[in-house]
């Protein structure tokens, strides 16, 4: 659809260093064609961002949550996200309630903000079965042999709501995140594409990690990410819950008791700014 030229107003912020614009489409029309948003998403010529959030009615919650990645794909779960949800919702005034039920393409989600100012998200169970990741595979493993450049990497694939192949690396920093994560995200045993998680263990409740995320690049954190790693870790028998997740913008923590138990994500959520921008 093609917008005429409106202000919009919008409300940046940022969740460990993961940094989304997030706007108010129950207050003010919004109509984004994929070449706006991905104007919007440029760090020189636009506001800048990982993802675009968009705060909807929802008959069957208190808000719907859609997610727009910055190549203005849209994805169906965003954890950072989720904890930034609840702080806008909550200081725009659209919810007096500290812990809301929110509507997404993936199902609903609890996020909760907490005493201290952080958000706690019951991100629901995991998913293992290859044809709920979308994966293709014989059966269902705690891990994987991908071929990529003629190359055998080990992976452990799970879904938090979106597709993630976790592997364990000796040092993240020197990891080929970018390049090995690009060539990841568009692997064809993944038909949705995937996001890539490049995870070092500390020790069995500690974990630095880097991810390559689907249609955005690699982000300074990501809280699905951080989820399928703690997931993938207890999985193979590395990780116990609970396990502190260091990313390069922050830390989040992760619990997780197993089987189809949710995993609980603690986190921050900081509001950076607001503003309006013009639409063409």
């Amino acid at each position: 659809m093609n917008a005429k030229s409106t202000q919009l107003k919008f409300t940046k912020m940022h969740g460990a260093g993961n940094d989304f614009m997030v706007i108010d489409a129950i207050n003010q029309a919004v109509h984004l064609t994929v070449e706006q948003i991905q104007r919007l998403a440029h760090r020189q010529f636009g506001v800048g961002f990982d993802q675009l959030l968009l705060v909807e009615t929802s008959t069957i919650a208190d808000f719907k949550y859609r997610i727009f990645n910055a190549d203005g794909s849209e994805v169906a779960q965003c954890g950072n996200g989720a904890r930034c949800f609840v702080r806008f919702v909550v200081e725009q005034g659209l919810s007096h309630q500290l812990e809301i039920r929110v509507e997404t393409a993936s199902g609903i989600i609890t996020p909760k903000l907490e005493e201290n100012g952080l958000v706690t998200v019951n991100m629901g169970a995991p998913k293992f079965e290859p044809s709920a990741i979308p994966f293709i595979a014989d059966a269902c493993a705690s891990s994987y042999s991908l071929i990529v450049s003629n190359h055998s990497v080990e992976i452990s694939a799970v879904s938090m709501g979106n597709p993630h192949a976790v592997q364990i690396v000796e040092d993240v920093e020197n990891a080929p995140v970018v390049s090995l994560g690009r060539q990841i995200e568009l692997h064809p045993r993944f038909p949705e594409r995937v996001n890539a998680g490049f995870m070092q263990i500390i020790d069995r409740q500690h974990i630095k990690l880097r991810v390559f995320e689907r249609g955005s690049g690699e982000t300074l954190a990501c809280g699905t990410g951080a989820c399928a790693a703690v997931v993938a870790g207890i999985q193979l028998g590395q990780l116990q819950s609970p396990v502190t997740v260091s990313a390069r913008g922050g830390e989040l923590h992760i619990v997780w008791q197993g089987g189809n138990a949710p995993v609980m994500m603690t986190g921050p959520a900081v509001t950076v700014f607001t503003g309006s921008i013009t639409l063409t």
